[in-house]
């Protein structure tokens, strides 16, 4: 006696389409963003109320002109103490921003982003359309997107 085959009929099943996971889809949107001419014990109390680790520079246009984090403003509490005295008052984000930006693009697949990161050891990236800022992405946002697909393929 021969072995029966009880699967029946197979059909082609059309192949499921996967959409590509973009950045924008992660991104935040509703950003606190920061002030060339503001002072950097300012930048340090909205860091530490909003627990964030940076944020970007714009100017009156909304374009990136830079970006801080807690490793510029530790800076000038170093330097300060150094030498004793308080922070100075006219140590702005413009003085100790970083002004040379690396953006990404907000129709970047989620897992380039991913290898972009690792590549670049930043913690966050603006996104910019038209030289405006319209978002930003970081670490953790990727991490959220990833933890979303839940069975999905990785494409």
């Amino acid at each position: 006696m021969g072995i029966i085959n009880f699967q029946g009929k197979r059909t082609n099943q059309p192949e499921k389409k996967h959409e590509p996971i973009l950045v924008s889809d992660h991104m935040s949107k509703n950003l606190i963003t920061f002030k060339e001419d503001q002072s950097i014990e300012d930048v340090i109390d909205t860091l530490i109320k909003n627990k964030i680790s940076g944020g970007p520079v714009v100017n009156e246009k909304n374009e990136l002109i830079g970006i801080i984090s807690e490793g510029d403003c530790m800076k000038q509490i170093s330097e300060s103490r150094y030498y004793n005295l308080p922070i100075d008052k006219n140590n702005t984000v413009g003085k100790a921003m970083i002004k040379q930006v690396e953006t990404i693009d907000g129709n970047m697949n989620i897992f380039d982003a991913a290898n972009k990161f690792l590549n670049s050891k930043r913690r966050r990236f603006p996104i910019v359309e038209n030289g405006k800022l319209v978002g930003l992405i970081s670490q953790k946002d990727v991490l959220k997107a990833a933890m979303q697909l839940k069975g999905n393929t990785w494409k």
